[in-house]
């Protein structure tokens, strides 16, 4: 311990070390060669340390014993060219460099290469020994995205500034995360004949202000932002018009739908008022009746046939009544659950005024022209069949569409403001069906 103690504190001398202390090191490392691989303050490898004050000779000897050592940081992530770069010792600069050019690039903790540490010195002379290595790290940007640059503006190194905007690599208008150019650093500093120096070079050069830069930039917002406007008012032009045509059309079906339903109550009106006149018509025939209830003018062919199309008509008006009133729809489920009933009633109204009517053809025509009630009873029942068996396929086919669609909608669920008007009609459609 006291021997590594001693080795690091003779790296480590402030004064002159003379003539002798690369062979004193020479010594140490002979006796015991493990002291290459030991560590001083703030982690600090021997390399290191010789690097910071600038031992050359020392440096020399223990990249010569081990070449392992150039790859050696201190606890911030500088290595022996940091530091000694910072210092601007530029023969130790030149033998590290000689051993490893791509040390120039490894960078701290901070993200800062050895340039950067260069151009907060005095010396030029490492500055080009730096670039003359790599010279693509002078737009290499540390953390902060500060380049060399941006370094060597803020520390007035005016004869460095100059140095490094020589360089074709160099951009003189790069940002800092802080979105600061070199010049806006520059105009930012003291009054002096350096920081004067300095922003004339950085003008002749082309610099500019970070806002000049950002000018076009700003515009270019500006646009995007105008048209993400325009879009959204455009959108929402087009979302009032769907909902302005979306209310048209459901006034429009309401006034298609109240128009059937007047046009159905008309005829639904019709069609009774010919089934009652033609029912009455078989209690008052036409030359009246004998006391048994037969008519008087049962023989004649006018009666035969005023008997036939009276009953025709008779069923006819029925069938349509029994289709209109089939045809009726509800908007609530209260209303539709009435109508339910109300069609049934009225179903069973007609069948049994047809029954009625049958029953008494049988009395006006006697015996003798049974045919004609026959004949009038087959007529009748195959009308009033027809129409009840056609209405009741039609209402059994439109609950099982009905339920069908219903499964299905909730699977898939609506896909459009098209495709929800287009099945709200078509279900409007099949309510109309009501049993």
């Amino acid at each position: 311990m006291v021997m590594i103690f001693s080795f690091h504190f003779i790296l480590v001398w402030k004064g002159d070390p003379g003539p002798f202390l690369a062979d004193i090191v020479q010594v140490l490392l002979d006796h015991d060669p493990s002291l290459c691989q030991t560590f001083g303050p703030s982690n600090a490898t021997p390399l290191i340390s010789a690097a910071t004050k600038g031992h050359t000779a020392v440096v020399d000897e223990l990249l010569l014993r081990d070449g392992g050592l150039l790859e050696g940081t201190r606890s911030n992530g500088k290595n022996a060219l940091h530091l000694a770069a910072r210092q601007g010792h530029i023969d130790v600069v030149k033998a590290l460099l000689s051993k490893d050019a791509q040390l120039a690039r490894r960078t701290d903790k901070k993200g800062q290469t050895a340039l950067h540490m260069a151009v907060k010195g005095q010396s030029c002379e490492v500055v080009k020994l730096l670039l003359d290595a790599d010279a693509a790290i002078v737009m290499l940007p540390d953390k902060f995205g500060n380049t060399a640059l941006h370094v060597a503006t803020r520390k007035k190194r005016a004869e460095i500034v100059h140095e490094l905007l020589s360089l074709p690599d160099t951009n003189v208008n790069a940002l800092t995360r802080d979105h600061k150019t070199a010049l806006d650093l520059a105009e930012g500093l003291p009054l002096s004949a350096e920081s004067t120096e300095i922003k004339s070079c950085l003008s002749r050069c082309g610099a500019l202000r970070a806002n000049e830069l950002n000018q076009p930039r700003d515009e270019l917002r500006q646009t995007v932002t105008q048209i993400k406007k325009d879009v959204h008012t455009q959108l929402e032009q087009t979302k009032r018009t769907n909902k302005n045509v979306h209310n048209i059309s459901k006034e429009l079906r309401k006034l298609h739908r109240e128009g059937i339903n007047n046009a159905t109550n008309s005829v639904t009106v019709v069609a009774v008022l010919f089934a009652t006149v033609a029912f009455a018509a078989i209690f008052t025939v036409p030359g009246g009746d004998q006391d048994s209830g037969v008519a008087v003018v049962v023989k004649s062919s006018s009666f035969k046939i005023f008997f036939i199309f009276n009953a025709i008509a008779l069923f006819t008006s029925l069938a349509v009544v029994v289709v209109q009133i089939t045809l009726v729809r509800g908007e609530t489920k209260a209303e539709k659950q009435v109508v339910e009933v109300i069609n049934k009633l009225m179903w069973l109204a007609s069948v049994c005024t047809s029954v009625a009517f049958m029953a008494s053809s049988y009395i006006v025509v006697g015996r003798k022209h049974k045919w004609a009630a026959i004949l009038v009873t087959v007529v009748g029942g195959l009308i009033m069949a027809g129409v009840l068996g056609t209405m009741t396929y039609y209402v059994v086919r439109s609950k099982r569409t009905r339920r069908k669609r219903g499964k299905n909608s909730r699977r898939s669920g609506s896909n459009s403001l098209l495709h929800s008007d287009f099945t709200n009609s078509e279900v409007e459609v099949d309510r109309i069906y009501a049993l």
